[in-house]
């Protein structure tokens, strides 16, 4: 599997990238809150969002593209045409969000030079069983990195939306399905097992 797939109309996708050279992208709460917001807004467009999880110098997502939409402008009324500036191209939205964050980022703390790996990670998911063992590896990033003892504890992941059934842009009933329901989806990240095989999948 290719390290940089493209990002195909109607595919599941694990997103992932780090900070150039370990640099931290998120230094208070005010920056995770704000790059959910740039995040809502250039992604909500073209992506379903089932899992995420942001770490200090890192962060992961499991998304599904959606289909492709194709806005028509008239042309003598009787031959449409394709009007291109308003196609929205999935790996365009994911630039936007990063370059915006970071122009944003570097402006408040007063910083230069890149702030994300380039070109950001991408792995295509096309095995059923591994989109809930990623949902468990992203839910649990924070426990393997010592930040917490259960993903319960750590805020800045889907966990939350999936338990507390507040309003929400996650595909929350779909990740829940995927465990049979609310009960085994909080079993399951309980003893979530070993999700090394993820770790060396993505790393690969």
């Amino acid at each position: 599997m290719q390290q940089h797939e493209r990002l195909e109309y109607g595919q599941f996708y694990h997103i992932y990238n780090h900070g150039v050279g370990g640099r931290n992208l998120f230094r208070s709460a005010e920056n995770y809150s704000y790059f959910l917001s740039l995040y809502e807004k250039y992604i909500s467009e073209v992506a379903e969002t089932f899992a995420w999880v942001l770490m200090p110098n890192h962060f992961h997502m499991l998304v599904r593209m959606k289909e492709e939409t194709v806005v028509f402008i008239p042309d003598r009324v009787t031959n449409p045409v394709r009007d291109k500036n308003n196609v929205n191209i999935p790996s365009q939205q994911f630039s936007k969000l990063f370059n915006s964050y970071a122009q944003a980022f570097n402006k408040y703390y007063q910083t230069r030079g890149a702030l994300f790996e380039r070109p950001f990670r991408r792995k295509l998911v096309t095995d059923t069983g591994y989109l809930r063992q990623l949902v468990l590896y992203i839910h649990n990033n924070p426990v393997r990195h010592g930040f917490c003892d259960h993903p319960l504890e750590y805020p800045w992941s889907s966990f939350l939306s999936c338990v507390e059934g507040k309003p929400t842009m996650l595909k929350r009933e779909a990740v829940l399905s995927w465990f049979d329901g609310k009960a085994g989806f909080e079993a399951m990240h309980q003893h979530p097992g070993s999700t090394e095989q993820i770790h060396q999948w993505i790393t690969s």
